[in-house]
């Protein structure tokens, strides 16, 4: 690799001091995937694969700075989104994106954490909705994401497809719908430019899955940063999430990590 040429990617999202998620796992995941990985934290949370005890944002304008402070020096070649907690970062974010015209944007509605608890307030769904979703390149939304983003229940594959064309024809980005294991196994439909692509999973029976939808769409960004095309970078993303989980790594009490560097026991013997 020709490390002066390294494509750059940035991750705005929140702090997991137990390292499966968020900025943690983001960054993982950048390395592992060939991109140098920046980050802007939206939150300090003290959690552990059992759970989220703790959030301590930080302030609008202390996440603005953040984000100048990339921009300004090392412009992103992808942009990824994770946790943001309240409307007003939201509200930073968007200007700040479309102030530097930042490309190849990924948008990973964070609402809940694998633990179940709640990572986003009611009127920051909304300012998400209007003002970031316009602007990313993709939106890489669960099944309980899309059913808030869509406001239809998904019981079913015909019910993803639903769910991904009105998230696309209402705001205006590519839709990555991830079945997970509730429907279709690990299924997940991409809906972009009226073209529905199905991207067939294989079931890994590992409980430990903390941080993977912060890992997919992390991947997914790296993969965009490299000038693959949207189908490419998720089937490549989907590979990438799938070694990882297949590692079988069995970390803490609860639903553990995965693991981001699996290919360094190839490296290292």
């Amino acid at each position: 690799m020709n490390y002066s040429k390294i494509k750059t990617a940035l991750t705005i999202a929140g702090s997991d001091c137990s390292g499966g998620a968020g900025i943690q796992a983001d960054l993982k995941t950048m390395l592992a995937n060939g991109v140098y990985g920046m980050s802007a934290i939206t939150a300090l949370t003290a959690q552990n694969t059992t759970g989220v005890t703790a959030i301590s944002e930080v302030t609008p304008e202390f996440l603005g700075q953040q984000i100048d402070a990339v921009f300004s020096d090392i412009f992103p070649d992808a942009v990824k989104t994770g946790m943001i907690s309240n409307a007003e970062l939201i509200d930073v974010i968007a200007e700040k994106l479309k102030f530097y015209k930042a490309k190849n944007i990924v948008v990973d509605p964070v609402m809940i954490a694998t633990s179940g608890a709640r990572l986003i307030s009611e009127d920051a769904i909304e300012t998400l909705k209007e003002k970031l979703l316009p602007i990313a390149a993709i939106v890489t939304p669960n099944i309980p994401e899309a059913e808030v983003l869509s406001g239809f229940r998904i019981k079913s594959s015909s019910d993803m497809e639903k769910a991904a064309r009105f998230i696309n024809e209402t705001y205006g980005c590519a839709v990555l719908l991830k079945g997970g294991h509730r429907i279709d196994d690990a299924n997940d439909l991409l809906f972009e430019h009226d073209e529905m692509t199905w991207f067939e999973g294989t079931r890994i029976d590992n409980p430990n899955t903390h941080g993977t939808g912060c890992t997919l769409s992390s991947a997914i960004a790296s993969n965009l940063a490299k000038d693959y095309d949207l189908k490419q970078s998720v089937r490549l993303a989907k590979e990438y999430i799938s070694d990882a989980l297949a590692d079988m790594l069995n970390l803490g009490e609860g639903s553990g990590p995965l693991n981001h560097g699996f290919m360094l026991k190839r490296i290292s013997g």
